[in-house]
């Protein structure tokens, strides 16, 4: 890092005097005695470069400032600012911008709450603001919106990634208004950036009241298990509003928001692996939307072929009995290496990263282990969000389809699964990456049509020799095509559990199989289970090609909210 406080001559001083310290007070007092000489006389490393008292103080104040961090945050088994930027970047790589910006040297103010800069990860470049609770609890006045929407405007402009580490109290009351304008600028410049360069938040202590709205509308939102906090409202203005009890982790801790809310798309163990998994993520992503994401070198052994066989085990004949559709997807990506994206939310659907044959492409798959794989309203917002988000950088999606259906029930029309059901078309529908479809088992009803359909723009669909796909399972088919004559055969005293039996099996032979869908044009190939990965590797390749074209004039859609 290029600072001053790194200076080969301030660190001479600071050794022949023993301490920063020490070497201000030998500097003031020759300037002192030597007034209008230029020359310090404090140490023969400083004779060629003379180093002014008031840079000593602001280094001084620096390292003084750190110091107070590390007693303050790591009694709370947190990180300072610092300390979080040197796990995130790559060594010796941050360039800090503006670093004594907000603050007052003589009055020994060393700077703002906030520490902005750029540095890389995995060697690309990334904006990065980090909250320093230490410095008036991380607050956000008029000097750090300043500092925070100077970042972003040099991050629009150099197209890099930004990441915002959260440690903030919210807006400084002292400044009123004023510090809550910063939020709206801060607001507008991130919807600027939205789907241009990737912006991921990590939140690494309290976020609360409207500064929540920063991250919200950033592309990830990755909390800790402990410390981290999101809400509007904190407990002590529920309880005086609503008379209600509750702590600020049950309110808006990591795992609330990790498993209930949707708000957040990983729960860190720790402050370490919270940061580990950004630098993850950003090695799937391109630096901005008009790149795309990075290759890696990959070379095919003979252990692939024997974890491709491993998919003829996994799927159950029986279509009633669940597996781990984790074990589809490690069998076919690239060292069987898959990140999950909100992998504690909305478990009947699994979406996140992965790379096949070194390409990076985003994963979506129905869980039979959960819910039979059945799509729900939160479902349906998790899969709508990960495929814009695969979509505005680039990253082609893989759909691995075994779903019934919607969940039936009154509590989830009435939770919107209508509107909210409809975001997963809007998505798919709109999204112009390569799209590719493989049916593993079941695709029935209007779930069959937005997971990614030949008519809905995918580009490749294949499907298993044992996929069925039909308007409705053959059980429920046959209760209301042959109600009547189930009735009749009820009525004649027939075994009508042998009648339905029969004509559900004539239901699947005719018309639950996937040949229909193939006759129509609607099924590419029939793939083997172990010939999955082979064909997403040539299907890659082949839509290695495919560019975006604008089919209207239109300013933006309008799509279901």
């Amino acid at each position: 890092m290029t600072d001053i406080t790194n200076s080969p001559t301030l660190l001479a001083l600071a050794k022949a005097h023993g301490g920063l310290n020490e070497a201000a007070q030998a500097v003031q007092a020759a300037v002192q005695s030597a007034p209008g000489t230029g020359n310090t006389g404090a140490s023969p490393a400083a004779e060629h470069q003379p180093i002014r008292p008031a840079v000593l103080r602001a280094a001084q104040l620096a390292r003084d400032a750190e110091e107070r961090a590390r007693d303050r945050q790591h009694v709370k088994g947190k990180l300072t600012a610092r300390e979080r930027l040197d796990l995130l970047l790559d060594t010796g790589t941050f360039e800090e911008i503006g670093r004594f910006s907000g603050g007052d040297i003589a009055a020994g103010n060393a700077g703002a709450a906030v520490i902005t800069g750029f540095g890389e990860v995995y060697g690309r470049t990334v904006a990065v603001y980090v909250q320093d609770f230490s410095v008036r609890g991380g607050t956000l006045g008029v000097a750090e919106g300043r500092k925070i929407c100077r970042l972003m405007d040099q991050a629009l402009a150099m197209q890099v990634p930004v990441v915002a580490l959260i440690d903030s109290g919210g807006a400084r009351i002292q400044e009123g208004v004023a510090a809550l304008t910063q939020y709206g600028r801060i607001f507008r410049k991130t919807c600027d950036a939205s789907g241009f360069i990737p912006q991921i938040s990590l939140i690494l202590g309290p976020c609360a009241g409207g500064a929540v709205y920063c991250p919200a509308l950033t592309d990830l939102i990755i909390m800790t298990r402990e410390n981290s906090n999101m809400f509007v409202t904190g407990p002590d203005v529920i309880k005086a509003a609503t008379g209600e009890s509750i702590s600020m982790n049950d309110l808006g801790g990591g795992t609330v928001h990790s498993t209930t809310s949707g708000v957040a798309h990983y729960l860190g163990a720790d402050e370490a692996d919270a940061i580990d998994y950004a630098r993850t993520v950003l090695a799937y992503l391109p630096s901005n939307s008009t790149a795309q994401p990075p290759t890696y070198a990959y070379m095919a052994t003979r252990a692939d072929r024997e974890v491709a066989a491993r998919l003829r085990e996994i799927v159950p004949e029986n279509d009633r009995q669940p597996y781990d559709v984790l074990d589809v997807i490690r069998c076919i990506v690239d060292y069987g290496e898959f990140v999950q994206v909100h992998e504690l939310f909305a478990c009947s659907a699994v979406v996140g990263f992965a790379c096949i044959d070194g390409r990076p492409v985003g994963i979506v798959a129905n869980q039979p282990n959960v819910l039979a794989g059945g799509l729900d309203v939160d479902a349906s917002e998790k899969i709508a969000r990960f495929v814009r988000l695969c979509d505005a950088f680039n990253l082609p999606v893989v759909t691995l389809v075994d779903t019934p259906g919607y969940k039936p029930g009154a509590e989830q029309e009435h939770a919107g699964i209508i509107r909210r059901g409809a975001k997963v078309i809007y998505a798919y529908a709109s999204a112009q990456v390569p799209l590719i479809t493989v049916i593993l088992r079941k695709a029935f009803g209007g779930a069959y049509i937005v997971m990614g359909s030949k008519a809905i723009g995918a580009d490749l669909n294949y499907a298993w020799p044992s996929s069925q796909i039909a308007v409705l399972g053959a059980t429920g088919a046959v209760n209301i095509i042959h109600r009547k004559d189930l009735q009749k055969a009820r009525d004649a005293g027939q075994d009508v559990e042998r009648v339905r039996a029969r004509y559900a099996a004539e239901y699947e032979r005719t018309t639950v199989n996937a040949n229909l869908s193939m006759e129509t044009g609607q099924i590419d190939a029939m793939i083997d289970p172990e010939q999955t990965r082979g064909a997403l590797v040539e299907g890659l390749k082949l839509l290695a090609g495919k560019r975006r074209m604008r089919a209207t004039p239109r300013h933006h859609g309008n799509q279901p909210l």
